[in-house]
């Protein structure tokens, strides 16, 4: 009777996971900057379709939710890549 597998079975300890639990934090708070950066993006209009709301050029939905969302996307690839040192 042969086996189901010809490979030889690898040990467990050799398998490693792509990620850590490192990386998996630094990927959940990545997603909280993106988040928080549409958050600050966002914004109420006015009740009037056809009335002017100056409130849309505020530093915050220009300058501050974009930069954070750019910030969390920039970071979260380096989470993705991050790989912790080994310890000895």
């Amino acid at each position: 009777m042969a086996s189901e597998n010809n490979t030889p079975r690898e040990d467990n300890s050799k398998i490693q996971r792509p990620f850590t639990k490192v990386n998996f934090y630094m990927m959940g708070v990545c997603v909280a900057m993106i988040i928080l950066g549409f958050i600050l993006m966002s914004g109420g209009g006015s009740e009037d379709p056809t009335a002017f709301n100056p409130d849309i050029f505020s530093t915050r939905r220009i300058v501050v939710g974009p930069t954070i969302a750019f910030l969390g996307f920039l970071l979260m690839a380096f989470a993705i890549i991050y790989t912790p040192k080994k310890k000895k």
